[in-house]
């Protein structure tokens, strides 16, 4: 079964679609217990990092992920969930995120014909034998929509990266820890593909 948080954030039914499509079973919840049995778990989200913190402790669903990550249950993180992993962002000065990787959220810097928020297509540049990248291609396209980018402070967790006015690490994996600032679920096939590697961990 796979789990994915229900926390009022945007794009989740987007992501429970691939994940059925897939030929998984995927449950939106914020049930602690249903969560817990899962064998994968995963936190989508489009939005705010402030809000959508707020929200994580108002259902005391932080406690429910720190837990998993620490046990080892593999977990996905997707844009904003993403996001949320690290120790804050520039978005929400004063919030702390999950703090499950260290890191921090900065805002894409502003430049000459440069559109912020990203919004399209964006090869990555993929770091060797990571696992949710196996089997695509060295540099695929995948959908990004963000304003903001993680920055990794240990440069091992980052699976790979992207450029858009500045370098962006555009995935972390760190043993059971997977996340992607892009859509998997809004890639294509590369997109499903990179899911399915996910379920099969």
């Amino acid at each position: 079964m796979i789990a994915i948080i229900d926390y009022d954030a945007g794009n989740i039914m987007s992501v429970e679609k691939a994940c059925t499509y897939l030929g998984g079973k995927a449950v939106i919840t914020r049930d602690r217990n249903e969560i817990f049995r899962a064998d994968h778990v995963i936190l989508p989200g489009v939005g705010s990092f402030g809000d959508a913190m707020g929200k994580l402790n108002a259902y005391d669903l932080v406690p429910v992920i720190r837990e998993l990550c620490e046990k080892g249950t593999p977990f996905l993180g997707i844009c904003l969930g993403l996001q949320l992993m690290f120790y804050d962002s520039e978005e929400s000065p004063g919030v702390e995120g999950l703090s499950v990787l260290p890191g921090h959220i900065k805002r894409i810097p502003a430049k000459d014909g440069l559109k912020i928020p990203q919004i399209g297509w964006n090869n990555l540049d993929i770091k060797p034998g990571r696992r949710l990248f196996s089997g695509l291609p060295e540099n695929p396209y995948v959908y990004f929509v963000h304003s903001y980018y993680l920055s990794c402070d240990n440069e091992e967790d980052c699976a790979a990266t992207t450029e858009y006015g500045t370098l962006i690490h555009a995935a972390v994996e760190h043993e059971n820890i997977f996340a992607c600032q892009f859509h998997p679920e809004k890639s294509s096939g590369v997109g499903l593909k990179i899911l399915e590697n996910f379920m099969g961990v």
